[in-house]
């Protein structure tokens, strides 16, 4: 017989990180259970879908709700329209942000869609730092090269 119980309580469970399978279940298994349900949906979905679609036109509010979900889903972000000046030094990114600044203050934006806009400049900013410092390493090492390898 095997001795499989190594780990396992007096309940036959398995302790917590610990399991009879060292390899863990594999990624995007799904229970049995789920697969059954999923099938039977499946069968009937036309039948649903026509359910749903009568309901929302005989004035079910809910149903109206979960048609017009599926149909225009809720939009997450809107498009910012924003003028802000071209940016190629921290200096441009620094009016940038006050051009953010005021438009949130206006009512133009939304705090978060600034907020966003402004994490976003950030990013640009480290870019910004990143080509820099590697220009002027570039330009240390080829003052440090002796004169015969620069020809």
């Amino acid at each position: 017989m095997n001795d499989n119980s190594t780990g396992k309580s007096q309940k036959g469970q398995w302790s917590k990180g610990v399991s009879g399978n060292r390899a863990g279940r594999p990624r995007g298994s799904r229970n049995k259970a789920t697969l059954a349900m999923e099938a039977l949906l499946e069968e009937g979905s036309e039948q649903l879908i026509r359910k749903a679609m009568t309901m929302a036109l005989a004035g079910d509010t809910a149903a109206m709700r979960l048609c017009l979900e599926r149909i225009l889903p809720v939009r997450r972000d809107r498009l910012v329209q924003l003028d802000l000046p071209p940016i190629g030094t921290a200096k441009d990114i620094s009016r940038a942000i006050s051009t953010i600044l005021t438009a949130i203050g206006e009512g133009q934006i939304t705090p978060g869609e600034g907020e966003m806009m402004a994490n976003i400049l950030a990013t640009q900013t480290n870019v910004l730092v990143a080509e820099e410092l590697e220009n002027r390493l570039e330009n240390v090492e080829s003052l440090l090269k002796p004169e015969d390898t620069q020809q």
